[in-house]
């Protein structure tokens, strides 16, 4: 029998009861594709809220101690302190433990309403990268002894033309961090049988950070993939590697979004083209994410803790439940995924929806989110 242990974060807000309808989805997902063979351990870890009502702390160090050691992760939406503390629960942990990978994938759900004419051909996985870029950018605002002194060290030691009243700022990108990036993207795309993976960049402006990006992209598929994975106009291979300026990028995804599968990107970049996408398949009721470093996967909906709603049952489960679907293909658990998708679309194609869905589908009937998570154990 493989057990696969899962510490898990209940959340604040709607928490309690995404993860109340979701996980046993994901259980019995699980359970109907490999009967006893397979099975997920939870094991539970404070955070957030309930983590001060109990220990006084919003992150405990215990739990900090488990994740050191943990390779899967799931955690519902963590509310910020107020007026002290950390600055964001969610940033302390992707950076203390280098999830430097935000992974979405943007898939449409047949039935729901979207802004554009063919929704369905939408099919990505965006890769951002989660620690550079803006993420660690460094700004002085304008008239500051900071950037004054800034300004006169660029104007005089290195000659550049920098007006004295500007604010500045400083866009840090390495080879390291680029490099491992798009490693995780091509490995995706080679592991899960995608045609392609695209780098997205605006290196025609900034040629030594959004530049290098694509220039250190390639370099390691041509280095660690030969055989594996082919330059665009190179010829054909199992993955062909190709890139985009990020402006065409966003006229691509509306007007040939077929031609595209695994994107790979910086931190802006990713940021913008992550939204735009799931505006496009006007599902983001259902948009999944993961942010991934070496050993640890952690898998979290995308929506907020949404306090207006807690404790009335109105909120979705579903990007919890895809969430946990993608924890299963990152384990290799492809047919318990696949459950999992299937029991999804049907629900949405039989318009039995929470209510941020049910605004998006004419006719729709509105459900609670436990009875959402019950259809949805049904359709499995």
């Amino acid at each position: 029998m493989a057990q696969k242990t899962v510490y898990y974060i209940e959340g604040d807000g709607i928490g309690s009861e995404v993860w109340s309808a979701g996980r046993p989805v994901l259980n019995a997902a699980v359970e109907k594709a490999y009967g006893k063979e397979n099975a997920l351990d939870w094991q539970e870890l404070l955070a957030g809220q309930k983590a001060f009502d109990e220990t006084g702390e919003y992150l405990p160090q215990a739990t900090m101690d488990a994740l050191k050691g943990a390779e899967l992760a799931m955690k519902g939406p963590l509310q910020t302190p107020v007026g002290k503390g950390f600055r964001s629960l969610n940033v302390t942990i992707r950076q203390t433990f280098d999830l430097y990978a935000c992974i979405r994938p943007i898939k449409y759900f047949k039935g729901i309403e979207s802004p554009v004419k063919r929704p369905d051909l939408v099919d990505m996985v965006i890769f951002r990268e989660n620690t550079e870029d803006v993420y660690a950018g460094i700004e002085y605002a304008s008239g500051t002894p900071e950037a004054k002194r800034l300004i006169a060290f660029l104007r005089d030691e290195l000659g550049a033309n920098v007006d004295m009243a500007a604010g500045v700022g400083i866009k840090p990108m390495t080879e390291h961090g680029c490099k491992r990036l798009a490693k995780r993207a091509i490995d995706f795309a080679i592991d899960q049988g995608r045609d392609s993976v695209t780098l997205v960049h605006k290196g025609n402006i900034m040629k030594h950070t959004e530049g290098a990006f694509r220039a250190w992209g390639y370099e390691l598929a041509e280095q660690e993939y030969a055989g594996k994975v082919v330059r665009e106009g190179e010829g054909d291979g199992p993955v062909i590697i190709k890139d985009r300026i990020a402006d065409a990028m966003f006229q691509e995804c509306i007007m040939r979004p077929e031609q595209y599968s695994v994107v790979a990107t910086t931190n802006l970049n990713g940021d913008y083209i992550s939204d735009a996408l799931a505006a496009q398949v006007g599902g983001l009721g259902l948009a999944p994410g993961v942010n991934m470093g070496d050993k640890l996967a952690f898998f979290e909906p995308t929506h907020g803790t949404a306090p207006t709603i807690a404790g009335k049952d109105m909120a979705n489960p579903g990007s919890l439940i895809l969430s946990g679907a993608m924890m299963l293909e990152h384990i290799g658990w492809h047919e318990a995924a696949a459950l999992i998708h299937a029991s999804v679309e049907k629900a949405v194609a039989e318009k039995k929806v929470t209510v941020d869905l049910a605004g998006q589908i004419p006719g729709a009937t509105q459900v609670g989110c436990a009875e959402f998570g019950e259809i949805l154990l049904a359709n499995l």
